[in-house]
């Protein structure tokens, strides 16, 4: 498959980037992924406002235009005749030059013009093994990695190296995520992931970005798309939901545990490091929670009429 870049398209080999752009010059952009299925993105309405409020929060650009990047997804997946995809969408600043400043400290010394770089890889869907969702996996505790201070946590922005890090650290002691912690030791999420938990009938969730309590720090957590689905269904799945500050001790006494994101959809925990969770089998509220997001993903990809 063919990649978009800045309107046209390019086989993965071709040097469709300049090596000045801002993106891989300095990490600055953000990026959504989410998932195709007969040939319709699933949820891209809510993949792009996140990204155009992360946009405007983070000065990448004040008003950025969602129907252009509408339009190049379309346009990407008619392309290449895409019927089962994963697809990147990612937005860095361009070739403008971060470090062109008044050298007597003013700010910028001259206006420069912007164009973001935008770029729009698709790839065959992931296959995951079937065991991932019916045995469950296991996850670590990374610490306190996730920074509320950092005016970037909670974005979807280009600079992962820590979290590859901290995966790259779970896989070796045989996990599939690490759970990060806030400066509070307060639970926040997996490196690319929500964490969800359900306790007593009330599948629960740490505060994401902008769903703070008044004087609370902010939360260093992406507000994840599929996630929000999972809030969205808990109802019809039976339980309540709720948004709190949540510790260690909620994570261990949980009934059930579950990570979430677009790739993956719902994965079921079933051990943290050593200690089993529940009776340490895939519990019946994450089953009715990965039907709610499958149903949700099949719904709403379906051929009109």
């Amino acid at each position: 498959m063919q990649s978009y870049v800045n309107g046209s398209f390019h086989d993965a080999d071709d040097p469709a980037l300049r090596v000045e752009d801002a993106g891989f010059q300095h990490a600055v952009g953000l990026f959504e992924t989410f998932q195709v299925h007969r040939g319709r993105p699933f949820r891209l309405d809510a993949h792009l406002a996140r990204l155009a409020g992360s946009a405007a929060t983070l000065g990448l650009a004040a008003d950025m235009a969602v129907a252009p990047l509408v339009a190049a997804v379309e346009e990407t997946i008619r392309h290449n005749g895409i019927d089962r995809a994963r697809c990147r969408l990612t937005v860095t600043a361009g070739t403008v030059s971060l470090l062109r400043a008044d050298p007597r400290g003013g700010g910028p010394a001259e206006a420069v013009a912007v164009k973001q770089t935008v770029a729009i890889v698709p790839q065959p869907p992931t296959i995951w093994e079937p065991s991932l969702f019916e045995d469950g996996v296991a996850v670590t505790i990374h610490g306190p990695a996730a920074n509320p201070f950092d005016d970037t946590a909670g974005h979807k922005t280009l600079n992962y190296w820590q979290r590859l890090r901290s995966l790259r650290r779970a896989a070796a002691q045989g996990a599939a995520e690490a759970i990060w912690l806030n400066v509070s030791n307060h639970l926040a999420s997996g490196c690319v992931s929500n964490l969800l938990l359900v306790k007593d009938g009330v599948l629960l969730s740490p505060f994401a970005r902008g769903e703070e309590e008044p004087g609370a720090l902010p939360a260093p957590v992406l507000p994840g798309v599929t996630r929000q689905l999972l809030l969205e269904a808990a109802a019809d799945a039976g339980l309540a939901a709720r948004k709190r500050m949540l510790t260690i001790d909620d994570l261990l006494d949980a009934d059930e545990v579950m990570l979430t994101n677009s790739g993956w959809g719902v994965l079921p925990v079933v051990r943290v490091e050593k200690k089993p969770i529940g009776d340490g089998r895939v519990g019946p509220a994450t089953q009715r929670l990965r039907k709610a997001w499958s149903d949700a993903v099949a719904a709403e990809t379906a051929e009109p009429g």
